[in-house]
């Protein structure tokens, strides 16, 4: 088990290394994170499941799965929190939406979910030479340790060696690892193989007498020093934290703004087109006015429509969004951002949060209301509107009704010989679209199209050869910074 020292310190891309690095060395390897919390999913379907059970998982887990030549699975990470408001989330468990939940409910019930949890363990190690277990946050939360299944409780019931992982990037490594050794107990510290660093810039030699001095105090070995990886930003991200980078792609070229939502979702539908070279992905975050200079403005996917549409009108943003379409602008909405171009989003049950409507910003003549089962759907087909293929993912709880869905942006043909079905809608005068397709941009013929009708030129760009390269020099980093072999030697 990876455990880190906090949040965001790299444990995720770490596995994601590993995986591939044992992986090419012919080892059958597992990805494992029983609690994920994180609005980023990605849609799986097991192998032995109908075509139509379809689950989520965190999408940390599904390129860990990738890193590993395999499909994704429900049992890589059995349990999703998908946050919606400051102090709830709605729970989701081997892939399937169990409820939404106040955090303090969930803490009292969560306990109960770990037979599913040691379940899914069981069933990854029983096909598997290494399973490679992530934790979550820090281990050391002395307050959550008895109720805990993802540190070290798990750690004890599955009963794994953990390696804590330091960030030096963010500064006092040395009080963040100590500190963890001194908050467990003896026999949680006994489980401890050692520490790893993680993020590191410079000359490594000024910080090694600080390794010595993190030995003495905890008794825990050095396993090594992982440096800075140039090419983390070409690996889809999960926390948001990663959009206070910033802007990605040319300085010039087509200009795309993106408000930065308080439950923002699946922002990763943006990293293809901010690794075209002719485009500029600017995250506008709150307290800043979407830039008058953009070409398109993107509404992003939300965890809570409504909720979002509130922020939209506190920053301003409704009104800049409205001025831009005015001038000649153009607007995409993807899913939630989609909802939000119609005329009201309803959720009459509370399903994302207190029951009611809200209006949309009535760009699109449409309106939606939350509800119903919750939509999983992975797209492979033909849009016969663009003539290219697209590709990714349906994962939405409302339905969205409304004239404005005679004028669909996309039809899409299954192959199976049925008429092509419409998809999401686009307004009268054309600059407005949206639909409910997660990972439309991935497709680079789509995304080529997309772009020459906007009036801006794709590269040559194969943006799943690039993430693959860019897994595999992940691999390589792992390789050259790290002792696999005496890694691979703590497992048991």
């Amino acid at each position: 088990m990876i455990q880190g020292t906090s949040s965001d310190v790299g444990k995720s891309m770490l596995v994601a290394g590993l995986c591939r690095a044992y992986t090419r060395r012919g080892l059958v390897v597992r990805p494992f994170k029983a609690q994920n919390m994180s609005n980023n999913a990605a849609v799986v379907r097991d192998a032995d499941a109908p075509a139509e059970a379809r689950g989520e998982i965190g999408r940390a887990q599904a390129l860990q799965a990738r890193a590993c030549r395999v499909p994704a699975s429900i049992h890589m990470n059995p349990v999703l929190l998908k946050p919606q408001t400051n102090i709830g989330s709605q729970v989701v468990l081997r892939g399937r939406v169990l409820g939404n939940c106040p955090a303090r409910i969930y803490h009292q019930m969560r306990h109960g979910l770990m037979p599913a949890v040691v379940d899914s363990y069981e069933r990854l190690a029983a096909e598997a030479d290494l399973v490679l277990v992530e934790g979550a946050g820090s281990g050391a939360e002395l307050y959550l340790r008895n109720s805990d299944i993802t540190n070290m409780h798990l750690a004890e019931t599955l009963d794994l060696p953990v390696v804590v992982l330091g960030d030096l990037d963010r500064g006092g490594t040395m009080a963040a690892i100590v500190g963890t050794h001194a908050l467990l107990s003896s026999t949680d510290r006994a489980r401890v193989a050692g520490y790893l660093v993680n993020k590191f810039r410079g000359d490594f030699s000024l910080f090694e007498p600080a390794c010595e001095i993190i030995s003495e105090r905890t008794g825990w070995p050095f396993l090594g020093v992982l440096r800075w990886f140039e090419q983390a930003d070409r690996l889809p991200a999960e926390d948001s934290l990663a959009l206070e980078r910033p802007a990605t792609g040319g300085a010039g070229g087509l200009k795309v703004a993106v408000p930065h939502l308080s439950r923002i979702a699946n922002f990763d539908d943006l990293d293809p087109l901010g690794a075209e070279p002719g485009v500029s992905v600017r995250w506008v975050h709150p307290g800043h006015p979407i830039p008058r200079d953009s070409d398109v403005i993107v509404l992003p996917g939300s965890k809570a429509t409504r909720s979002d549409l509130d922020v939209l009108r506190r920053e301003g943003w409704d009104l800049d969004i409205l001025a831009h379409v005015r001038g000649g602008g153009r607007v995409v909405g993807l899913c939630a951002g989609f909802q939000m171009l119609g005329r009201v989003v309803r959720d009459p049950t509370g399903i994302e949060g207190p029951p009611g409507e809200t209006p949309g910003l009535g760009l699109l003549d449409i309106e939606t209301e939350i509800g119903g089962e919750k939509r999983l759907i992975e797209i492979d087909m033909l849009d016969h509107a663009s003539g290219e293929r697209v590709t990714g993912y349906e994962m939405h709880m409302g339905r969205t009704t409304g004239p404005g869905l005679a004028r669909p942006w996309l039809l899409l043909d299954d192959g199976s010989g049925a008429p092509p079905r419409p998809e999401g809608a686009v307004s009268r005068c054309g600059r407005v679209t949206g639909a409910y397709v997660h990972g439309l941009f991935g497709a680079d013929g789509f995304r080529a199209r997309w772009l020459d009708r906007v009036g801006a030129q794709a590269a040559a760009l194969d943006f799943e050869a690039r993430t693959e390269a860019a897994i595999e020099a992940l691999a390589d980093h792992v390789e050259a910074n790290l002792d696999l072999d005496a890694l691979l030697a703590l497992a048991r």
